[in-house]
């Protein structure tokens, strides 16, 4: 499942859990995009439980989506991650490395009151 909600003028919440269909891929991609379109100096808050990789259609999909999303970057400025899943932490902090302008920080599901207030800051 993937939700994705423009949950004030700067602010996108992302919700993520299991595996990823094609279908549930493309929806989210276009709600995302769609949720981004008149974003400045925005924030990103990603809720990740049961990670699981896409399914190869979904990846495919996103795939197809890169040059839209590449563009979203430079719309937004923090990015909090709240995942039950270690790797996917740090991961997405090492993706933080390699984008200018916005700053990823990844907490554990306990920490999520943390997340939220950083993100705010």
């Amino acid at each position: 499942m993937l939700s994705v909600e423009k949950t004030a003028p700067d602010r996108v919440d992302i919700r993520f859990s299991g595996k990823l269909d094609a279908e549930g891929m493309e929806d989210g991609l276009q709600r995302l995009i769609e949720s981004s379109k008149d974003m400045q100096s925005g924030k990103l808050f990603y809720r990740i439980t049961d990670f699981a990789i896409p399914e190869m259609p979904a990846l495919a999909v996103e795939f197809k989506y890169l040059p839209s999303l590449f563009q979203l970057i430079g719309k937004y400025e923090k990015c909090a991650v709240v995942c039950d899943t270690d790797w996917v932490r740090k991961v997405a902090e090492f993706e933080g490395m390699l984008m200018p302008g916005l700053t990823i920080r990844a907490f554990e599901p306990e920490r999520e009151e943390e997340a939220e207030a950083w993100l705010e800051s």
